[in-house]
């Protein structure tokens, strides 16, 4: 569970179209969900066995549960219903449109759970609300950059102020890629291996240029031209040319920056009047999905050339906490 993050009980409720059975009379924003781990009380319904009940869970009553309770001695009914919501989950879900029983919605009404309905079936919609948790509730950090999305690739540009970010952006949305966000990038760490970059709700589709001002991408230049979130499969750092700095001009060595945890393929790109960064990017990104397919075009040079292909480790340039 991660109890940094939670979200609005509201906003799950639209965004899977439940029916709701019964609401309690509380602010919105006391009803939040901070658990991405969903749960079904059988084992609780059966036994009365609470040891490792998470109360931060959001529960699923299914066709195996209601046939349950429906069995059992109305005495006895009462007693799990009445024990099961005094524990006071975030959410209960009845799903494949099933009736929620009048003793079910009696101990609902008692205790102040939510108690909402869904006609997907059990296994369907758990699946479902784990991996919209899973997103919604995950570990983030929000970072100055710009993100895009190239040939399918999540390309997060950084880079200090004034290095041609938005103005780079820009040139690759002209090229038929779109952007993800500009000035500030959202990052959230969705699994052990994934991190996904976002834009801020305020500031989405906005790009600021020096010169003009703030212009928003999604009216310039049309629907197709932004996406709200991608996977972050590279970093490219801009900096400015420095004609002392040896740059690598092979690309055998692999680096890496380490993102939340997660190390993600990275490379410096300088700046200088005269390059074309929005071609250079393409080309990285292309690269970039060449090498996850095993193919690595400095190494199939040394090759030709007879050269010993030397065993490069890894280097991490940076790293995020």
């Amino acid at each position: 569970m991660n109890g940094n993050y939670s979200v609005q009980l509201d906003k799950i409720i639209k965004a899977h179209s439940f029916e709701v059975l019964y609401l309690p009379d509380k602010p919105a924003k006391e009803l939040v969900v901070r658990s991405q781990e969903v749960n079904r009380p059988g084992l609780l319904f059966a036994s009365g066995y609470d040891k490792y009940f998470d109360k931060e869970r959001i529960e699923f009553i299914g066709l195996a549960e209601t046939s349950y309770l429906q069995e059992l001695d109305e005495a006895i009914a009462r007693e799990r219903l009445d024990f099961f919501f005094s524990l006071k989950p975030p959410a209960a879900i009845v799903t494949h449109g099933l009736d929620a029983s009048p003793l079910m919605l009696e101990y609902a009404k008692k205790h102040e759970v939510p108690l909402l309905r869904s006609p997907v079936p059990t296994s369907e919609i758990m699946a479902t609300i784990i991996s919209y948790l899973g997103t919604e509730l995950a570990e983030r950090i929000t970072r100055h950059g710009v993100m895009v999305e190239v040939y399918g690739e999540g390309i997060l540009i950084l880079g200090d102020s004034g290095a041609g970010k938005s103005e780079t952006a820009v040139e690759l949305i002209k090229r038929g890629h779109r952007l993800i966000a500009d000035d500030a990038v959202e990052i959230k760490k969705v699994s052990s291996k994934t991190l996904i970059g976002t834009s801020p709700d305020n500031i989405r589709h906005f790009i600021e240029l020096r010169g003009i001002g703030i212009v928003n991408a999604r009216n310039i230049f049309g629907i197709g031209s932004v996406k709200l979130t991608e996977k972050i499969d590279m970093v490219i750092q801009l900096e400015q040319w420095d004609s002392q700095k040896a740059y690598d001009r092979l690309g055998l060595e692999d680096e890496y920056i380490s993102i939340l945890g997660i190390k993600v393929p990275s490379t410096t790109v300088p700046v200088k009047p005269g390059r074309n960064l929005a071609i250079i990017i393409e080309i990285a990104a292309m690269n970039n999905r060449q090498k996850k397919m095993g193919y690595n075009a400095a190494r199939e040079l040394m090759q030709q050339l007879g050269m010993e292909d030397p065993d490069v480790q890894p280097k991490e340039v940076d790293a995020w906490n």
